[in-house]
């Protein structure tokens, strides 16, 4: 996702009622394009001044998948029950535990209050209420089935924090022994080897190569250890930098989708998400293109946005949804497929649905697999680099041994 800038807005309506606000986007143009949407005049648009951000840092942090999800359940249940809309937010504000999204819920209910539809309300709070969650909840109001769209926006956001799950369940066990065995490696060169060194040098005599070679290694990093920590920092500075560039991330995120196994577990998960999200919002109500404005900004990979968008461009010149799809290269041959049947038939929601829910077995299926391969690459790497270095500091003791033995 490339960076993003808050941005104050001020905007007429058709009625000359002045309005004030802040949207986050990645450039000016995007924060114009959200209010052209919503009929405004654009009086101004102007960037945050960081004082005030940094001022407001803790109001402006995100809520997690998995507590927005909670709250949209119960939020269904109770407008499902027939209360009253504003009843529901201050019971569902009231009741939550973490204060920003305690805040933001009351800041929403007032709004309510006041006379703004809720997805107005809403919009108020991007980093809270996205793009996606704001339309769905604007096309339910517009459509008076709220309580419906609601549901359906509880089951979407309980799927995509399970796929987000079994998406970094799968990264975290080798980030986890890769950083075990590295730890135990630098331990032992910079507190273990040392001390054989010192034997060895008591002893005299020439050295084997694998000996000489990790010795070597243990005295670089004793002695360039700041160095080398200093280099690791400013690496991973650099690579955030150039992964925060529209190039940067698009290079990035094909490397991810062509590494062998790894590469699977993301093609599957992005294809997940994408037509639970397209799909979600197309039943829903919301037009194709917006539906498909929406879900390339939540795509989570450069190139399949990049497709996403390439797909929008050609719909709006009369083309099908699978053409551009298949043209990209991106997505599977049977997503393709089953999304130009969906179109025949009219059903493109409910293929789109199902291609979700295929895809998320595929996930586990893909996850299972990774798995599977890594956890003896795992062995076999920490068994290299761990045993040897014993070995290479066990050699000069034979060595000993046979010279006292003779």
């Amino acid at each position: 996702m490339s960076a993003t800038t808050v941005f104050q807005w001020t905007g007429k309506t058709a009625k000359g009622e002045v309005l004030t606000g802040e949207y986050e986007a990645p450039d000016k143009s995007a924060v114009n394009e959200y209010l052209r949407k919503r009929r405004l005049v654009i009086v101004s648009v102007r960037k945050k001044q960081k004082s005030a951000a940094l001022g407001g840092f803790f109001k402006k942090k995100g809520v997690g998948v998995k507590d927005l999800s909670v709250f949209t359940r119960q939020f269904a249940t109770m407008v499902n029950a027939g209360l009253p809309l504003v009843q529901c937010l201050d019971v569902l504000g009231r009741q939550l535990d973490k204060p920003h999204f305690k805040e933001v819920v009351m800041q929403v209910t007032a709004d309510v209050e006041s006379g703004s539809t809720l997805a107005e309300a809403m919009e108020k709070h991007p980093r809270v209420f996205s793009d996606l969650y704001s339309n769905m909840i604007a096309a339910g109001e517009a459509g008076g089935i709220l309580d419906v769209i609601l549901s359906r926006l509880a089951i979407f956001l309980e799927k995509a924090d399970a796929l987000q799950r079994k998406v970094k369940g799968a990264m975290t066990y080798p980030v986890i022994v890769l950083t075990v065995a590295g730890g135990a490696c630098i331990f032992m060169l910079m507190f273990v080897i040392p001390v054989f060194a010192k034997m060895f040098s008591d002893f005299g005599g020439t050295l084997p190569a694998p000996t000489r070679i990790v010795m070597g290694i243990s005295d670089f990093i004793r002695a360039y250890w700041w160095a080398m920590l200093g280099g690791s920092l400013a690496l991973t500075w650099l690579f955030k930098r150039y992964r925060a560039t529209n190039n940067g991330r698009r290079a990035t995120d094909r490397l991810a989708m062509r590494i062998p196994i790894l590469g699977n577990v993301v093609l599957k998960s992005s294809v997940a998400r994408f037509t639970r999200t397209l799909g979600t919002l197309i039943g829903s109500g919301v037009p194709i293109l917006q539906g498909l404005e929406i879900t390339s900004r939540t795509a989570g990979n450069k190139v399949m946005q990049e497709a996403i968008e390439a797909t929008a461009r050609s719909i709006s010149q009369g083309e099908t949804i699978a053409q551009p799809l298949r043209e990209s290269g991106v997505f599977p041959p049977m997503v393709v497929q089953m999304i130009g049947i969906g179109e025949q038939t009219g059903a493109l929601d409910e293929m789109l649905s199902k291609i979700a829910d295929f895809y998320d077995d595929e996930v586990d299926a893909a996850v299972e697999a990774l798995t599977a391969a890594i956890e003896p690459i795992m062995i076999v790497v920490m068994g290299t680099m761990v045993g040897g270095m014993l070995v290479a500091m066990y050699l000069p003791m034979f060595k000993m041994s046979s010279v006292v033995g003779g």
